[in-house]
């Protein structure tokens, strides 16, 4: 048997205020005059403190996202060409010494993938996959400001392709250095702040019920899942720390394990309806009680304790078009349906199954 050999985040500052030690962490790896760095940055903090608070100095590049929709792959190119750009004309070509993430899961996707395609030829879509990626990337930095998604921990970045939603999974998306301070996640709107945690949430049930367990994934599972329960059933006075911890160990925690039946149909949903990640996962595992029975009820629990509505009927007037592609999506996510059912899981995973679910949306 051939055991997973996984990178995990090598470099990490956990405590409030530690933002401000990210002009000490980039000063590393200025190292020459024309060195520059690249921020990408939620368009959400352009005018509040945060945004000002940017250690950009010298020729380095300030991009604000727009996360209006979920990380596509032509976003990613089209940023990718902008760096490139900007360095031809101003350093002669050369790369930046970090790319710089700063925002939720969609920046901190997009952080990883830029830096990828700087030093990888093509469009990034032919990377959507497992380990595809032949380069390094450029040193890149991960500061979440909303916690949940664990894509400050995880070797993904999820794109939406012309073809499919699906990561580019390699050892070289994971972010060289994270900076995970509580502070920047205070004030965040309150159904975002659930719909985000519940995507850590429901990591956590997902790989804990799952085929693929073991002791060093149910070890950071668990705790991660302890953690979720005293922020969204305890109010607890240190949530924000325990929120933005309960992140990064459930990504630990998939890395080692696996996602399942919940974001399989996420994805379905995300890449023809639109939803966001987090709101996405919300919708489908609010019709999982025959899958995961006692992980729905507790969701519905936290759902009325912050009184949270979820979206009903959003699948009755879709096409049988893209029905058929949102199947088509889910069921071609093979190894989150054998972390539910086992190597046989094609037997169970029938498109009579996923069109049942998908109705009850």
């Amino acid at each position: 048997m051939k055991f997973r050999n996984f990178k995990t985040v090598p470099k990490m500052i956990f405590g409030r205020g530690s933002f401000d030690q990210l002009d000490d962490v980039l000063a590393d790896e200025r190292t020459e005059l024309d060195d520059f760095v690249v921020f990408l940055v939620d368009e959400v903090h352009k005018d509040k403190p945060l945004g000002q608070r940017i250690p950009a100095t010298g020729k380095d590049m300030v991009i604000w996202l727009d996360v209006t929709d979920e990380p596509k792959t032509t976003y990613v190119d089209a940023l990718t060409v902008e760096v490139q750009e900007y360095a031809a004309k101003q350093v002669n070509g050369k790369n930046p010494v970090s790319v710089v993430g700063i925002g939720g899961g969609s920046a901190l996707d997009l952080g990883k993938a830029v830096a990828l395609m700087l030093t990888n030829e093509g469009g990034s879509a032919s990377y959507q996959g497992w380990d595809l990626i032949k380069n390094p990337a450029v040193h890149h930095v991960g500061i979440p400001t909303i916690s949940g998604t664990g894509a400050e921990a995880s070797r993904t970045t999820v794109l939406t392709g012309p073809d499919k939603k699906l990561g580019m999974n390699s050892d070289y998306t994971v972010y060289d250095q994270i900076i995970m301070d509580p502070d920047l996640i205070q004030g965040v709107p309150k159904d975002q702040w659930f719909y985000t945690g519940m995507d850590c949430y429901i990591h956590n049930i997902e790989a804990l019920n799952g085929t693929y367990i073991n002791e060093f994934a149910r070890a950071f599972g668990e705790k991660s899942l302890d953690l979720c329960n005293e922020v969204f059933l305890q109010d607890h006075p240190d949530s924000d720390e325990k929120l933005m911890m309960a992140s990064y160990m459930g990504g630990q925690s998939i890395a080692y394990s696996q996602v399942g039946a919940c974001h399989a149909l996420s994805y379905g949903l995300s890449y023809v309806m639109g939803y966001h990640h987090g709101i996405g996962n919300c919708i489908a595992f609010d019709v999982l009680d025959d899958f995961y029975p006692e992980g729905v009820k507790v969701f519905r629990e936290m759902m009325a304790k912050h009184n949270i509505t979820l979206p009903k009927g959003i699948t009755k007037d879709l096409s049988e078009e893209d029905m058929e592609k949102m199947i088509r999506t889910a069921s071609g996510l093979a190894p989150l349906w054998e972390n539910v059912y086992g190597p046989s899981w094609q037997e169970k995973v029938t498109p009579e199954l996923l069109r049942n679910l998908y109705s009850k949306m």
